[in-house]
C-alpha cells in the first residue's frame, strides 16, 4: 500500500492478490492500470514523487487515470467560462498548463488556475469585480491599461481620503475543506506612491453569517521603501491638497464601516511582498471553506487618518489555499 506521512511518501509491500493480483507481491508487479488507480488517491506532489520508484511507477504516473482525479470535478463548467479553448495532448499537461497559466472567466472578471502541490482551486478576483468607493470618479480613481496585467484593466489610485475595497466569493466555488488565503495584489505606479508611508491599513477577511470578520493591520508599503525624496508629499502639502479638493462640490465621504475589532496580534502590521510576477501582494487574512454556499467576504480600509494617498495600481484579490511546507 501507499502511505503519506508529512509529505514524505513510503511505498511498502503490497499484500497478496492486490487489485486483481499481481502475483509479485509487490507494487512493481501490479498491472501498470492498477497503480495508476492507487496513484490517483494521493496528491500531484505525491504522484511526482513515486514516478521516480520504477518504469513501471514512471509509465503509470503519466495516465490520464491519474490526473483526471486531480482536476476539479466541474472544470468543463468553469473552461467553458472563457472565450480562449484549451489545447491539451493529456490529462497532466491539462493539470501543468492550469497551474502555470491562469485563464480569464467571467467575462474577463476573474482568473482560475489550480495550486500545483495540492491541485486546490485558485482564483483572482479583478478590480472591476471588486466594490471601490468612488471608484467610478476619475478625480479619485482611474482604470487604465497595464502590459503586465493579468486582465484588461486595472484600478490606478489617484487620490483618496478615503480607501475603500471590498470583494467576496461563494465557498462552493472553492475547493472544500481548504485552508484559504485572500491576498491584495498591486504595485506603485511609475510615479511613486504617496500618503501610505508608515500608515497602517485595516484589513479583514470572513465568512458571510457567522458573526464580525476578523479584522488586523497591514501596510502598503515595502519594509524598507526607496524612493527619490521628490516622490514624497509632505503632510502640510496633504492637507492643503485636502483643503483644495474640498472647495470643490464633491459628494460626502460614505458612512463609516462598523467598529471593528482589530487583531492584536497584527500589531505592527504585514508589509508587502513581490510576486514572481513583478506585483506585489499582502496578505489580508484567511479562512476555511468548507465548500457550503456561504459568502466570503475580503475588504481594505484606510478610512482614519484623514489623509490623502494615491500612486497605486490596484489589479485584484487573489485567493489560494494555504499550502504546509
Amino acid at each position: 500500500m501507499v502511505t503519506s506521512n508529512n509529505n514524505k511518501v513510503m511505498v511498502v509491500e503490497a499484500e497478496q492478490g492486490g487489485c486483481g493480483g499481481g502475483g509479485g507481491g509487490k507494487f512493481e508487479h501490479l498491472p501498470e492500470g492498477c497503480i495508476a488507480n492507487i496513484l490517483s488517491f494521493t496528491t500531484p506532489r505525491d504522484a511526482c514523487v513515486l514516478s521516480l520508484v520504477s518504469s513501471s511507477f514512471r509509465s503509470a504516473a503519466q495516465s490520464d487515470v491519474v490526473w483526471e482525479r486531480f482536476l476539479p470535478s466541474d472544470l468543463h463548467a468553469i473552461v467553458s467560462q472563457t472565450s480562449k479553448p484549451l489545447s491539451y495532448s493529456s490529462k497532466k499537461e491539462l493539470y501543468l498548463h492550469l497551474c502555470d497559466n491562469p485563464i480569464l472567466i467571467d467575462g474577463g472578471k476573474k482568473s482560475f488556475a489550480l495550486d500545483k502541490p495540492s491541485s486546490r482551486k485558485c482564483y483572482m478576483l479583478s478590480a472591476r469585480s471588486l466594490s471601490i468607493v468612488w471608484g467610478n470618479t476619475p478625480r479619485y480613481w482611474r482604470w487604465t491599461s497595464v502590459p503586465a496585467a493579468r486582465f484588461r484593466e486595472v484600478a490606478e489610485l489617484v487620490s483618496v481620503c478615503w480607501l475603500e475595497i471590498k470583494g467576496g466569493i461563494k465557498g462552493r466555488m472553492l475547493s472544500p475543506n481548504t485552508l484559504y488565503g485572500a491576498y491584495l495584489v498591486f504595485k506603485q505606479r511609475n510615479g511613486g506612491a504617496y500618503g501610505f508611508e508608515n500608515q497602517p491599513v485595516e484589513v479583514s477577511v470572513g465568512v458571510a453569517g457567522e458573526g464580525e470578520a476578523r479584522r488586523r493591520t497591514v501596510y502598503l508599503e515595502a519594509a524598507t521603501p526607496r524612493r527619490p525624496r521628490h516622490q514624497i508629499v509632505p503632510r502640510i502639502f496633504s492637507r492643503v491638497r485636502s483643503r483644495f479638493l474640498d472647495s470643490f462640490d464633491a459628494a460626502p465621504p460614505p458612512p463609516p464601516p462598523p467598529p471593528s475589532r482589530v487583531d492584536d496580534s497584527a500589531v505592527g502590521g504585514e508589509h508587502p511582498k513581490e510576486r514572481d510576477d513583478g506585483w506585489m501582494e499582502v496578505e489580508l487574512g484567511d479562512f476555511f471553506n468548507g465548500g457550503g454556499e456561504e459568502e466570503v467576504e475580503i475588504g481594505v480600509y484606510e478610512v482614519k487618518s484623514g489623509e490623502w494617498k494615491g500612486g497605486i495600481l490596484v489589479q485584484g484579490i487573489e485567493i489560494r489555499p494555504k499550502n504546509k511546507n
